[in-house]
């Protein structure tokens, strides 16, 4: 694509990634219960929505770049300003939370404050924790144990190193053999353990199902980018209605495959899950990126709330994780068996999740990214 001639902006996407976050939100206030009490058991299924989202827009930036000129050093800095300055911001507020928290483990043990400094400052460099090592200091075997989360960022990250070191290089149909080969392991691995929420811990062979968890999705959004590099929207007043049309809808199916609740039969419930991750989100991104273009410099057209969900997307699924531990400690503890019990408490973890989000990208991301981009890219 000539660099004058400006590529679409899928707005609708962008706000899907914000209908995904806040589901990964309702799914970690009620984790703690018992998942029948959840609206949304499948919620962990948004993180594979985001991981093909992932290996879409990587694919839709980058891959016409490299014939341009872009090295590979200035790509990975253009990621680490893109996604590092939350990564720190997760794992300082972690710390905090935990602090606040009492400094104890799961098990009652306190920890001391020497862990917890070096937990966070593991956490900012995405160095995942042992289990049972000194710097898990939750004793949940988690990789980031001030934020669970950031499991998915360091497996975004091999992803971003695989890309420019590999995959922007495969023709299309190496790549799709690769997928559809990362695919038939992802089935394997939801037919054994009956879920796919794996990845969050190096327990139990994590690392590498979790690496095959973000492969999948991420090539198949790369190989959906590949179709759309090119593509322009000629009729803008379609487009934005086209835009609207498609975003209540796919927002619709993925809440739908969300509130769906566990399968009993644990092949059964691999079989869905793989399903959604194989087939509904892949078609989901493949329409969005087909029917909901809009050129860069008519971004505006979307409506205010699309805008808003895309832009407070990140920093909310960065940072909601250390309240949820918070939320999390008389419950745990067994006093609190149902979320009637604290549903006060539950909605203020939530907006207090979501003020901090936008504190930080208004006042910490934004103009961090800018100094950065201006300084070294």
């Amino acid at each position: 694509m000539p660099t004058t001639s400006p590529k679409p902006h899928y707005v609708s996407l962008d706000a899907l990634r914000g209908v995904a976050a806040l589901i990964v939100l309702l799914y970690h206030v009620y984790e703690c219960f018992d998942q029948s009490q959840s609206p949304v058991p499948h919620g962990y299924l948004a993180v594979d929505f985001f991981f093909i989202l992932s290996g879409f827009v990587i694919g839709y930036a980058y891959d016409d770049r490299w014939s341009q000129g872009l090295s590979t050093k200035t790509f990975f800095l253009r990621r680490l300003i893109r996604l590092h300055p939350m990564v720190v911001a997760g794992a300082i507020v972690g710390a905090v939370a935990f602090l606040v928290g009492g400094s104890l483990r799961w098990d009652g043990v306190e920890v001391s404050p020497v862990w917890t400094m070096l937990a966070m400052f593991c956490g900012m460099l995405l160095i995942p924790a042992l289990p049972g090592s000194r710097i898990d200091v939750r004793g949940n075997g988690e990789m980031f144990p001030l934020n669970g989360p950031s499991w998915s960022l360091f497996f975004e990250y091999i992803g971003n190193i695989i890309y420019a070191l590999l995959l922007r290089r495969l023709p299309t149909r190496w790549l799709a053999a690769l997928t559809v080969a990362l695919g038939a392991l992802l089935t394997g691995i939801a037919l054994h353990d009956g879920a796919l929420g794996v990845g969050w811990t190096m327990n139990e062979g994590g690392m590498w199902t979790g690496l095959v968890r973000m492969l999948f999705p991420y090539c198949v959004g790369m190989l959906l980018a590949r179709k759309s590099l090119g593509k322009h929207l000629k009729n803008e007043e379609k487009g934005t209605m086209s835009i609207r049309k498609f975003f209540f809808s796919a927002a619709l199916l993925i809440i739908l495959i969300a509130c769906v609740p566990q399968i009993k039969v644990g092949w059964l419930n691999g079989v869905f899950e793989v399903t959604c991750i194989i087939t509904v989100f892949p078609l989901i991104v493949f329409m969005g990126s087909h029917t909901a273009a809009m050129p860069t410099e008519n971004s505006a057209m979307g409506t205010k709330s699309m805008k808003w969900l895309g832009d407070i997307s990140y920093p909310l699924y960065a940072v909601h994780y250390p309240f949820m531990y918070l939320f999390y400690v008389p419950i745990i503890g067994g006093s609190v068996t149902s979320i009637g019990e604290v549903w006060q408490q539950a909605l203020l973890t939530a907006g207090m999740s979501i003020l901090t989000a936008l504190l930080l990208m208004f006042f910490y991301e934004r103009p961090l990214r800018k100094w950065l981009t201006k300084k070294l890219a």
